[in-house]
């Protein structure tokens, strides 16, 4: 009787673990990329009655933001959305150890730092401390009507050459909107499945 009662409550006690797990995602990118926008958005969408900052109250990140959100039954996920400015990104390494994913924010609509962009996804991919965790590259600002705007076709161009180093990590670049929540859920679907697909490699917190 003991130990049908212990495997009782020892298959009780899994599940409860099992819908208590929770994820953490770096949100990095160039300053004026959108991770806040990005950030904001993921919350008004997943997060019951919370009243979205409109994006032209959002001022640049100089730190951090945090935001939570319950994926579904079974996990949430905490998003860090850290400062992109030249100064800050320094600092983007302290947050590796403990992170499960990368979302790197793309502004499509500006050419110019391209290679800007290209330098600070790069110094991300290679570093160590990120190996074997899904990074997921957003091409963000897609509804801006720009004649020189990045589609996602160059875009991928671009940056599949930074993805060789990924070796058999999965990484994908979609298009969103964060200012609009286009693409935003379907970017959130692929990358739960790879967090959860890869906890044996870097498990979930139990909360």
């Amino acid at each position: 009787m003991f130990h049908l009662a212990k495997g009782l409550y020892d298959s009780w006690n899994k599940k409860q673990r099992e819908f208590n797990l929770e994820y953490s995602v770096l949100i990095l990118g160039l300053d004026n990329a959108g991770k806040t926008t990005f950030l904001e958005k993921l919350k008004s969408l997943y997060i019951e009655s919370y009243k979205e900052i409109p994006s032209e109250r959002i001022l640049p990140t100089v730190g951090q933001n945090i935001g939570t959100i319950p994926y579904d039954k079974s996990c949430q996920i905490k998003f860090w959305d850290v400062g992109g400015q030249d100064s800050l990104r320094d600092l983007w390494h302290e947050y590796y150890e403990n992170c499960h994913g990368i979302v790197f924010v793309i502004d499509s609509t500006d050419k110019e730092r391209l290679i800007e962009c290209q330098k600070a996804l790069s110094t991300v991919v290679t570093n160590e401390m990120n190996e074997g965790i899904p990074i997921l590259m957003l091409a963000n600002k897609q509804d801006v009507k720009k004649d020189d705007k990045l589609e996602v076709e160059d875009i991928k161009e671009i940056f599949n050459v930074i993805a060789e180093h990924l070796s058999a990590r999965d990484s994908r670049v979609l298009p969103i909107s964060a200012k609009n929540g286009e693409g935003v859920k379907e970017a959130i679907d692929w990358l739960a499945i790879r967090l959860i697909r890869n906890k044996a490699n870097r498990p979930p917190e139990y909360k």
